[in-house]
This record gives C-alpha cells, structure tokens and sequence, in this order.
C-alpha cells in the first residue's frame, strides 16, 4: 500500500469510528456538480444509513451508484414535503437513520428540506448536519467581493414588477447581494439588477461551479447585460449572481438622515423618501431602505 492509500485507509477509518446515532435525520450537503466534492464522513453515512429522503429519486439513484452505493429512497420535494416528513418521523422513532439531500448542494437553503427538518425538531429528534457544498458560498470565494457581508436572497419573483419591487427592498443594504438564477431569465434578471442598483456596482456571473464549463466573470453592473449578449453560452448553465452592496455613508449623510427623520414625522415612507432625494440629491432607493429603518426603530 503506498502512501497516499495509507493516507485515505487512515481517514476512512477515522470516519467510520465516529458517532452515528440512530434515530437521527442527517442533513447531509451532495456536490453541486462535481461528484468528487463530497465529504467522507458524507459517504459513510450514506453507506450506514437505512433510506435517503432525495428531491428526485432519478438524481439521487445515479449520484449513489457513482460511489457504489444502492438505498431505498423517499421523495420528499416541495410538492409532498410536509407528507413526507411525517412518514421519516415514523421511521426515525423506529430507531432508523435516515439521509436528507437535494439534487445538489445543502438541503433547505433554496431548496426542499426546511419543513423535514422543523417536523423532526419539533418531534424532538435528532437533526446532525453534514456540511459540503453550497454554490452560494462557492461563487463568494472567488468572487473577490470585499464587503464584510453578504445577504442571501436565492431566486427572485419571474414577474418584471414583481422581481424589481424586491430588488428595490434591497438595493440599501450594505452587504454583498446573493441570488440563484435560471439561464432562461438570467438576462432579464441582470437588466433588471441594473435599472435599480445603477452601473457601478460590481457583479459576478457565476455559472455551472465545479462543472467541466466553469465560469466565473466580473464586471461593472453596466457592462454586464452586454458580455451576456456577445456570447449565447454565456447564458446557459444555473447561475449564482453576486452584486457588491451599497456603497458606505458618505459626509452628505447626515443631513440626508436630519431631513430624512423630519419628513418621515409627517409623512408616509415612500413620500418622505422621494421628497428627501429631492432635497438632498441622494439617491431615492437608499433613503427609501433607510426611512423603513428608521420606522423599525433601527
């Protein structure tokens, strides 16, 4: 045995000789693309476990034959999640382990599985997460955004109003901006992300991460719609879109936010806001995002 083997033996065996309670849900992170990246304290409970909640069983099936694995596997999508959690509840009292994944990445974040998991908290069972992949934290990595923050949103509403309406709830926060977004509304989406944040901001295209056409481009928000544009493949694959947050107070602040306090005793945010934009010359959206602030008492 060479080394390396001797290596990866010792490791297995660490593994395998931790605690593995049973009746116990494992939430457990699958790679979100590349079949390699998936922890080995991952593989063995998949190995030990009696049965894997998936969100497609046909997914699920082909991702454990990679690793040469078969196990009975339960639906549990955003159709039949909270059916599904009362029969792995079931099973779990039944001193069973049960494995929750998603097609890909971390269960429940902007994907099924939260509901699985409340039910079996509030049932008083075990819930143990395995952390691995998330594309959200993947594309932060390398994106070289330097804001001390980042908010998540995940997908935006399809409809025009509708996904601009929330863009517009955001577009004062501090905080490097987080979502996922389909290939057939990525260009859109970026327009969209234009319109309200403006063309200096940053934004990072993150598309198909881990994958064999892996890309990762950065630009100003005004070039964006543009480089998506020149090339069609350039709007395939699913994407994770970065925007850098709103940029920090400036001098002008403080008397935007004296004006801002005065209007908001006699007026309606939204009016209040406008009318300070006016005064002020600063911009509508972030005195828009501060006046609710300021009504929540922050």
């Amino acid at each position: 045995m060479n080394q390396n083997s001797s290596v990866a033996a010792s490791i297995l065996l660490d593994a395998a000789q931790q605690s593995y309670p049973v009746s116990a849900l494992y939430v457990l992170a699958t790679p979100i693309g590349n079949a390699c990246d998936i922890s080995l304290r991952a593989l063995h409970v998949l190995a030990i476990a009696d049965a894997v909640a998936c969100e497609d069983i046909r997914n699920t099936s082909q991702l454990l034959q990679r690793y040469g694995l078969s196990k009975q596997l339960l639906a549990a999508h955003e159709h039949n999640e909270r059916e599904a959690a009362d029969k792995i509840v079931e099973r779990l009292r039944a001193g069973q382990r049960v494995a929750l994944v998603s097609d890909a990445g971390t269960p429940a974040v902007s994907d099924p599985g939260a509901r699985v998991v409340d039910a079996v908290r509030a049932a008083g069972l075990q819930v143990v997460p395995l952390p691995g992949a998330s594309a959200a934290v993947t594309a932060l990595s390398a994106s070289g955004l330097t804001d001390e923050r980042f908010h998540f949103v995940g997908f935006l509403p399809s409809k025009t109003r509708q996904r601009e309406s929330a863009l517009q709830e955001l577009a004062g926060l501090q905080a490097a901006l987080v979502f996922y977004e389909a290939p057939h509304r990525i260009v859109e989406t970026v327009q969209s992300m234009l319109e309200v944040f403006g063309p200096e901001r940053q934004i990072v295209l993150a598309r198909e991460l881990t994958k064999l056409f892996e890309s990762i481009h950065r630009c100003p928000l005004g070039e964006a719609p543009a480089w998506l544009e020149a090339d069609a493949n350039r709007q395939r694959g699913e994407f994770v879109v970065l925007v850098q947050g709103a940029p920090a107070a400036d001098g002008d602040d403080a008397d935007a936010e004296r004006v801002l306090r005065i209007l908001l005793a006699e007026l309606p945010v939204k009016q209040a806001a406008t009318l300070a934009a006016q005064i002020t010359g600063q911009k509508k959206n972030a005195l828009y995002e501060r006046a609710l602030q300021i009504k929540d008492g922050a």
